[in-house]
């Protein structure tokens, strides 16, 4: 009786299910009042029925299984409308009078690109003329911690 509500499906599938799983432990003589079922039903529901949970424990009427079912379900189709889908805006700011690298390199092809990175140097020891792949620092810090080789770029 500890299965959540995670919020696939549907909320009436959910309960029913959980009445179900009632309805075959009263065959084997463990009868659970309908009452204790509301309230499991309630205690397992997620964490944005939160608010349904609290207006249900302030009132004094207790609701049967039936009750419960079309109370929920008008839950869930009120947080279905209130969800709201959001998207998240970035924008850069602009550097007055400043080009930028990467607004260069738009403008290049990738082979161009691959240049210019080569030129730029290694990333390891900072020198131009080679990639961090082809430093023979790079290798030999690798081999004095003791990690594997890298199968060198030709």
């Amino acid at each position: 009786m500890s299965m959540k509500y995670k919020g696939r499906g549907n909320v009436r599938e959910y309960i029913m299910e959980m009445y179900q799983i009632a309805s075959k432990l009263k065959a084997l003589k463990i009868e659970l009042s309908e009452d204790l079922l509301v309230l499991m039903v309630l205690i397992l529901l997620p964490a944005h029925f939160n608010q349904f949970k609290v207006s249900y424990n302030c009132q004094r009427e207790k609701w049967t299984l039936n009750k419960l079912i079309s109370h929920c379900v008008q839950e869930e189709e009120r947080l279905k409308q209130d969800k709201t889908e959001s998207a998240h805006l970035a924008s850069a700011s602009k550097d007055k009078g400043k080009k930028r690298k990467h607004e260069n390199e738009a403008a290049k092809g990738p082979a161009q690109k691959k240049q210019q990175k080569d030129s730029d140097g290694c990333f390891f020891c900072n020198k131009p003329g080679h990639v961090k792949k082809n430093c023979t620092k790079y290798h030999a810090w690798r081999a004095k911690k003791g990690l594997p080789e890298l199968l060198k770029a030709k």
